[in-house]
This record gives C-alpha cells, sequence and structure tokens, in this order.
C-alpha cells in the first residue's frame, strides 16, 4: 500500500509520528554533549566548564532563532520549514563528530541551536492542523512527547553508543537518524501554507496573561536549575562515586527509564491540574540533587530525579496549551526553556570551574525548591490553567 492508498485521517497520523520523531531528533541531538562532556572535553583540549558550552550555546542560539523563524518564515509552508530545519540539524551533528578542534565544534553547536529553535517552535502547533479537532489534544500530546521522551533517553542512549564506539560515532549516529527522517517527513507531511499558522487573533494580549507569565518564570527555574546540575552529572559520577563508563552509562539509562515513567504519569495527571503536579515533580528533583553529594548512592537517586524531570517538560507544556498562550505563547515557551538551558549549563560550568563539581549539584536543588515555592505561592493566586 501506498502512502496515496492510505486514508487522509491515517496519513495525517503518520504525519504526527513522523513530527514527533523530530522532536526527539532534535532534543536528542540538543542534549547529546551531556553524556559526552568528559570525552569530548578530553579529546579537545578544554576543561569541562568550558565543554559545556556546548550545551549552552545552542540553547541561547534557539531560544533566539524560535520566535525570529516564526516570523521570518511566517508565509512559508511549514512543511519546508520543517524538512531544511531537520536538513540543517543533520549537517550541523556530522561537522560535530568530524570537528577537529573545539572552535569548529562549538561553531556546529550553533547551527545545531537554529535547527532547535526553529523546529521546535513550528512542530509544536501542528496538531490542530493535521488531524480533526477532537483529536487535536492527543496529536499534541505524542508531538510534545517528543521532547520529554529525548530528555530522558536520548542522551543515555547516545552516552551507550560512546561506551564502545567513541563519542564521534555518536553524535554521527544523531547526524544519519536526521538524515533518515527527512524521507518520512517529506512523505507523510501535506502541504501546510504559513499564513493560516501564524494569525493568532488577541495573542499581543495572551501572552501578557498572569498564568501564562507564571509558566514562563517557572520554566526558567526549573529547567536551569536541572542544567545547571544535570549538564555535569558525568563529571560529578565520575569524580565524586568514582564512576567507570559503563556504571555512567548504566545509572543515565536507569535514569532514562524513570523519566519515560514520570512523563507519561504526569502527562495524565497535569492534563487536569499541572500546577501541584509540578510542585510535585520540582520537590522530587531537589531532594534528589541535594542528596547525590551527602548520601553516595547514585543510582536510586538518579531514578528520583529521572521521575521528576521526566515529567517536567510534558506539564509545563500542557500548561501552556491550558493556558490559552496560541503560537506567539509557545514560541515564547520556547525561547523561555532554551534560554534556561544556556543559563544554567553556563553557570554550572561556572561552579564546576571555581568551586566544586558537588556544589553545582545544591545550586540546582536549590533552584528546583524555589520553582515549588513560586509555584504554591503565585500559582494559588492565579488559577486559571492551573
Amino acid at each position: 500500500m501506498t502512502l496515496t492508498e492510505i486514508s487522509p485521517t491515517r496519513a495525517n497520523w503518520l504525519a504526527v509520528s513522523s513530527v514527533a520523531v523530530g522532536t526527539f531528533t532534535i532534543v536528542t541531538s540538543e542534549m547529546s554533549p551531556v553524556g559526552l562532556l568528559t570525552s569530548i572535553a578530553r579529546a579537545l583540549g578544554v576543561s569541562d566548564g568550558t565543554a559545556g558550552l556546548m550545551v549552552s550555546a545552542p540553547g541561547l542560539v534557539a531560544a533566539v532563532s524560535a520566535p525570529v523563524l516564526a516570523i521570518t518564515a511566517r508565509g512559508l509552508d511549514r512543511r519546508f520549514v520543517l524538512l531544511g530545519l531537520t536538513a540543517l540539524l543533520a549537517v550541523a551533528n556530522l561537522v560535530a563528530a568530524t570537528a577537529p578542534t573545539y572552535p569548529v565544534m562549538l561553531a556546529a553547536r550553533v547551527l545545531t541551536g537554529v535547527s532547535i529553535g526553529g523546529f521546535w517552535a513550528f512542530a509544536a502547533g501542528l496538531g490542530v492542523r493535521l488531524v480533526p479537532e477532537r483529536s487535536v489534544g492527543r496529536a499534541t500530546s505524542i508531538i510534545l512527547a517528543g521532547v520529554s521522551v529525548a530528555s530522558v533517553l536520548g542522551v543515555p542512549a547516545v552516552t551507550f553508543v560512546s561506551s564502545f564506539a567513541g563519542w564521534r560515532v555518536s553524535l554521527a549516529a544523531v547526524g544519519v537518524l536526521a538524515l533518515v527522517l527527512l524521507a518520512p517527513l517529506a512523505a507523510t507531511l501535506p502541504p501546510l501554507p504559513g499564513s493560516a499558522a501564524t494569525r493568532t487573533p488577541g495573542a499581543p494580549r495572551t501572552w501578557l496573561s498572569g498564568p501564562l507569565r507564571l509558566v514562563l518564570v517557572l520554566t526558567v527555574l526549573t529547567i536551569a536549575g536541572h542544567f545547571a546540575a544535570y549538564t555535569y552529572v558525568r563529571p560529578f559520577l565520575e569524580q565524586v562515586s568514582h564512576a567507570g563508563p559503563a556504571f555512567v552509562g548504566t545509572a543515565l539509562l536507569l535514569y532514562g527509564a524513570a523519566g519515560v515513567a514520570g512523563n507519561f504519569a504526569a502527562g495524565a495527571w497535569a492534563a487536569r491540574r499541572p500546577r501541584p503536579v509540578l510542585i510535585t515533580l520540582a520537590l522530587l528533583m531537589t531532594l534528589s540533587m541535594a542528596a547525590l553529594p551527602m548520601l553516595g548512592l547514585p543510582l536510586p537517586l538518579l531514578v528520583v530525579w529521572g521521575l521528576g524531570y521526566g515529567g517536567v517538560g510534558v506539564t509545563l507544556q500542557l500548561w501552556i496549551m491550558r493556558s490559552g498562550g496560541g503560537e506567539l505563547g509557545t514560541a515564547l515557551f520556547v525561547g523561555a526553556f532554551n534560554v534556561s538551558i544556556a543559563l544554567g549549563s553556563f553557570a554550572g560550568g561556572r561552579i564546576v570551574d571555581g568551586v566544586s563539581i558537588s556544589a553545582v549539584m545544591l545550586v540546582g536543588a536549590g533552584l528546583a525548591l524555589v520553582s515549588a515555592v513560586v509555584a504554591g505561592i503565585w500559582g494559588r493566586s492565579r488559577t486559571t490553567g492551573s
């Protein structure tokens, strides 16, 4: 059976699945240096803190590219935009895999950031254009699940490959995945004219709403706290827990499995009441990050951390949807999320180089705790969408 013989409804669900794989691929690419940080730093002759720029630089670029591309590409067919951004992602990863020096690596990561910001911003709102109105929520959840699942599975998978094949092969594999993804995206996505997707009546007023501002503040606190610590989880395990490559790979795989469970559990709960879900998740993150330097039990604490962070992305995304932010709200959320990645990993690098690897875990825990407090106090008086 060819694609043209498939019913329109089924074909559009195939398109939803293809876009979900796309969001998985771009976020796996964004986070891949987390599991490879030590190896890349040694190979290219930089410190662990400096190597952390491989995470913060594309995060910052993505934060800018999301709203910029949303404006400059507003008249273009979304199908061709997504294909172009996927091709750019493939090139960026293949350049990174062969980078002879750290400046070349950083340049490749900047290109990765452009693709991340644009793809995520456009993909998040496609559900409403691909499926009937009654199925928009389900389609959007599938597309956005690619982001959440990549955050908790992508890094462990990349780290696992690097443990026996090296970091260059890991990055090349992500690049090849992006190349392969071009085929299903081209085959399944229907024409998606830009003009219809960019009309969001009342958007300038909506993005100023109290609930949306609250979600953006919580995004910055929670995501920055997470990445301040998580960017340096591999050197922490190696230096503090004295873990070898096999243990690190196993620990991150367990973290990923726990994160998948947290993602789907939180998604079902947060669809009705995202505020208490986020508070619970932030407290789980606080507990695990604060206890890691003190208890020396990395495996169970990483599982708790994975359960907490695994549900954060889908909870914030559902909260954005309930707040009525529309396409502009989504672009602002993408920007805030990626700025938070950049700020968190950059601040974490300065703490690692200037204080200690253990101190960065306590900083991450502190920011997660502040997020829980803000959600509890500010969110109580701004209950719309929560």
